[in-house]
């Protein structure tokens, strides 16, 4: 089996809460999504769609390639079954390949064990078809199988992302309590932002968010920023079809003109760190970066939207002083923001009720292990008021 061009089942995952974003990057890349689930999108295709999938996906996790799928209730029938398949075929005798997995079986207490169940059971195969074993370990730098084992079903895959997708590669200096890139991402595309009119972040801390707005409207795709995938580490492969999808990345590069983002933090850290990143995104140009104090920030005539991502508070002290910067910001939106569209992204729906303006949507999020809500409001009155185009961007899912 040529893996490069027998479509086979693949899994893209994504963090909690991201598939219905995903789902959209999916279909837009031309696929037709078999199922969306709660972490992840499944699709069918290729080693060689897979390439494509690395280089586009902002919400992914890791795209997944299916090998076999079978019932198991035992690591030993576990190890015979993959010890049958023909790994010589897709891993280099002399190369290095890690094993990941996903196990929920009484017989198994610890991942660890079934990771070296999978690793001996490929190299003893290779050993015996070749008179050679590649290395192993646990490092993400060469081929990558991963194995999905729940109940008495199980399924190995060739993971062809190696390290995560989640990270976009361009935070060098990731800040305080920085935003998962993927997350950020998708937290821009469930707004309403035409990715046209003025795009303003507050509170912006490493930049995140004003970078990954910046990125969408001139269509950067993250496989700008990385260089390395676990598909360059399978038999078969050819450095040609990365090539080709990597300049169709590049080449689908456009200017906005007039293009307005402004991020702004009253850190000089902060405002700083998030100059560093843009600089390395290619975007430094495209943002206006300004420390000051929120209050201050500059709101061009023409509305956009407004995106605050405040922080949530752990503890006691920290939430009382917390509900004065949440009452602050929506005094913020109500007199200043008038015509744009604002939103929050929160962990603490109790701060945001300080916020004082009724949500008309209320997004569901996960981050970290905290329930989130990106909070739309429309900021109506005054002259200003002009209505942000609809894109697909409007039609989103929420509560």
């Amino acid at each position: 089996m040529n893996i490069f061009t027998t479509p086979r089942r693949i899994i893209v995952t994504c963090n909690k809460r991201l598939s219905p974003y995903l789902e959209r990057e999916v279909v837009d890349l031309g696929f037709v999504p078999v199922r969306t689930f709660s972490t992840g999108v499944e699709l069918e295709g290729t080693v060689k769609d897979c390439i494509r999938l690395n280089l586009n996906l902002r919400c992914a996790s890791q795209v997944h390639y299916a090998l076999k799928e079978f019932k198991v209730n035992h690591p030993d029938v576990l190890y015979r079954v993959l010890n049958g398949l023909p790994w010589e075929t897709i891993l280099a005798k002399d190369g290095y390949f890690s094993v990941t997995s996903n196990v929920d079986h009484p017989t198994v207490n610890n991942n660890m064990f079934v990771n070296v169940k999978v690793k001996d059971a490929i190299v003893d195969r290779m050993r015996s078809e070749t008179g050679q074993r590649p290395d192993s370990g646990n490092e993400l730098t060469g081929a990558v199988i991963h194995l999905y084992w729940k109940d008495d079903r199980a399924e190995v895959f060739i993971d062809t992302s190696g390290e995560t997708l989640a990270k976009h590669g361009y935070r060098k200096i990731p800040g305080k309590a920085p935003m998962l890139e993927a997350l950020a991402a998708a937290t821009v595309m469930a707004t309403k932002w035409d990715r046209v009119s003025p795009f303003i972040n507050p509170m912006c801390g490493s930049g995140t968010v004003a970078i990954e707005a910046a990125l969408l409207a001139t269509k950067r795709a993250p496989g700008l920023y990385r260089d390395h995938y676990a598909f360059m580490h399978v038999l078969g492969y050819n450095d040609d079809m990365y090539q080709k999808e990597l300049e169709i990345i590049q080449n689908q590069v456009i200017e906005v003109p007039g293009l307005t983002i402004v991020a702004s933090d009253i850190s000089l850290d902060a405002a700083t760190i998030s100059k560093v990143n843009a600089e390395i995104a290619g975007v430094d140009s495209l943002i206006q970066f300004q420390q000051c104090d929120f209050e201050e920030t500059t709101l061009p005539e023409k509305p956009g939207v407004v995106y605050f991502n405040p922080e949530y508070g752990e503890r006691l002290g920290e939430i009382s002083e917390l509900e004065g910067t949440y009452s602050r910001v929506g005094d913020f939106m109500k007199k200043k923001c008038q015509g744009y569209l604002g939103y929050i992204f929160t962990g603490n729906l109790d701060l945001a009720k300080k916020i004082g303006l009724k949500a008309s949507r209320r997004i569901e999020f996960f981050t970290a292990k905290i329930d989130c809500r990106l909070l739309e409001y429309e900021l109506y009155g005054g002259t200003r008021r002009q209505d942000i185009p609809k894109t697909e961007a409007s039609s989103q899912p929420g509560e």
